[in-house]
């Protein structure tokens, strides 16, 4: 296990941003009716949680592997698209915090606009660039658009801001623990959501970092940046990609500790802290670097930043 923690390849923390102008918080967004369209059940079961391999970073706080017993769920089979999303704020006239704030975090290698455009890298992560009118609209700059990447993930959205379309949608986010247990697919112990290596038969599973990072992609898996929900192949409880492509917010606050003292039943992490959970890696991930693709690995980030690889996936209770 590495001792200390990586930059921010995958996930850039920002300054707070202003509340959103039209729909000020996510409770201003009115709750709708409870949903489960899109949504797969997840059986009840108990599992190991957390890195039994000793490949995470003792920072991340993947350690100890713990038993942890859910109670049945329903998960978003995908990550929340662009055409969901945009069918959201149309309804609500909901502004992202990242439109708000006028400028957003996008990879370097995926930028699309003039430079000018560019205010300046991430202090801590030159390969981002804070980019005056990025969002989920324009997800690699202003010269982007989404026009061609309806079934592609919504980027650029904050914790509030997936707070507020999980109430529009009448679901909420996962927990944590939810979290890995349907990643997981049923598989007891393993690395990946469909078993311990990596690329069996020759095979990309998931949408994540070939080459030099961050300075040249191959593309071996077909992508630079985000790819359609629907790529690759479902896991055993039928969820697809809970491995790269992009980052997913929980609900849970995150503390690196909290495995030491979390509950056996039904875990939803510590009552405060400064930063959300966040799961599944992104298609920035290289072992090289930041293998945070793995099902066990987790990161956070502070609940009012947007990136160019931060989406997230809803959940409902069973019943």
């Amino acid at each position: 296990m590495s001792d200390s923690r990586p930059a921010p390849c995958c996930v850039p923390a920002q300054r707070a941003a202003p509340a959103p102008a039209r729909a000020r918080h996510a409770d201003d967004v009115a709750a709708r009716p409870r949903s489960t369209r899109g949504q797969v059940l997840v059986p009840a079961g108990s599992f190991a949680m957390g890195d039994a391999f000793d490949e995470g970073y003792a920072a991340d706080g993947e350690t100890p592997v713990h038993e942890v017993q859910v109670a049945a769920f329903r998960m978003d089979a995908t990550a929340v698209t662009n055409v969901a999303f945009a069918t959201f704020c149309k309804d609500t006239g909901y502004v992202t915090q990242a439109e708000e704030l006028g400028v957003s975090a996008v990879f370097h290698l995926a930028y699309e606009g003039d430079r000018r455009d560019v205010l300046h890298p991430v202090a801590e992560a030159p390969w981002w660039w804070a980019v005056r009118g990025a969002s989920w609209r324009h997800p690699g700059g202003p010269a982007s658009s989404i026009q061609a990447r309806q079934n592609h993930p919504v980027v650029h959205v904050t914790w509030h801001d997936a707070v507020a379309y999980c109430a529009w949608a009448g679901k909420r986010l996962p927990t944590e623990a939810e979290w890995e247990y349907a990643a997981r697919g049923g598989l007891a112990g393993a690395r990946f959501a469909w078993g311990d290596e990596l690329t069996p038969r020759g095979r990309w599973q998931c949408n994540i970092w070939q080459g030099d990072f961050p300075r040249a992609n191959t593309e071996d898996d077909g992508h630079l940046a985000t790819a359609p929900v629907r790529t690759y192949r479902a896991n055993g409880h039928g969820l697809w990609q809970t491995a790269g492509n992009v980052w997913e917010w929980c609900s849970d606050w995150f503390d690196p500790a909290y495995y030491r003292v979390s509950p056996v039943v039904d875990p939803r992490g510590p009552d405060s802290g400064s930063a959300r959970v966040v799961r599944g890696g992104s298609y920035l991930c290289h072992d090289s670097y930041c293998h945070r693709y793995r099902v066990a690995a987790r990161s956070s980030s502070t609940p009012d930043s947007a990136s160019g690889n931060m989406g997230f996936r809803c959940a409902n209770d069973a019943d």
